[in-house]
Formats: C-alpha cells, structure tokens, sequence
C-alpha cells in the first residue's frame, strides 16, 4: 500500500519559516520525482517545488529564493523549507510522487500552512 503522509504545517507569522516532510512508503523512492503542490481556497492546486530522482530542481516563481526542495532517499522523505513566508503562501500543501518509469502517480493528504500575524 502506498502512503505519503505530509508533516511540518502550522500557523506561522509573516516572515517566519516552516519545514515541511513527506514520508513516503511502499514506493522504490529513488525512482520518482517527488514534489510539493499547494491549494488555496477558491484556487487551483499549483506546482511548488519538484526534485526529480537525479536531484534536478525547480520552484514556482512565487517562492524561488524563499523555498528549498530536498530529499533524503535513504529515509524516503522529501522535504520543502520555506523561509521568508507572506500571508499568499497560505495553502493547503501536498505532497506527490510520479514516475513516469512505471507509470506511476500518488497524492498525500496534504498539511496546512497559515501565514498571519
């Protein structure tokens, strides 16, 4: 059974920093691109962040030189360290797996980010 589960999410206030993980299992990790999407309310879901399995990354323009991609295949985690947050940031964060080696693609729940003061 395949499982992401998200952690890290919060209220935080403008300025602050968050860490988000996602835990992956059942999965081979090494394998995906792994990735953070976020839903705002009324919004549609919108690419974060993504690492492919080589470590090659890319960030939304919204977040490039506030967010930090990175993963840990060992632990089969992915992690998005956010610093510099603004109210906008506030969404719903998940995380995704895809490959297109296998034909793959899963979703985690998602965690909360509340940016205000």
């Amino acid at each position: 059974q395949v499982q992401l589960v998200e952690s890290g999410g919060g209220l935080v206030q403008p300025g602050g920093s968050l860490r988000l993980s996602c835990a992956a299992s059942g999965i081979r990790f090494s394998i995906y691109t792994m990735g953070w999407y976020r839903q705002a309310p009324g919004k549609q879901r919108e690419l974060v962040a993504a690492i492919t399995s080589g470590g090659s990354t890319n960030y939304a323009d919204s977040v490039k030189g506030r967010f930090t991609i990175s993963r840990d295949n060992a632990k089969n985690t992915v992690y998005l360290q956010m610093n510099s947050l603004k109210p906008e940031d506030t969404a719903v964060y998940h995380c995704n797996a895809a490959s297109r080696l296998v034909r793959s693609e899963y979703w985690g729940q998602g965690t909360q980010v509340t940016v205000s003061s």
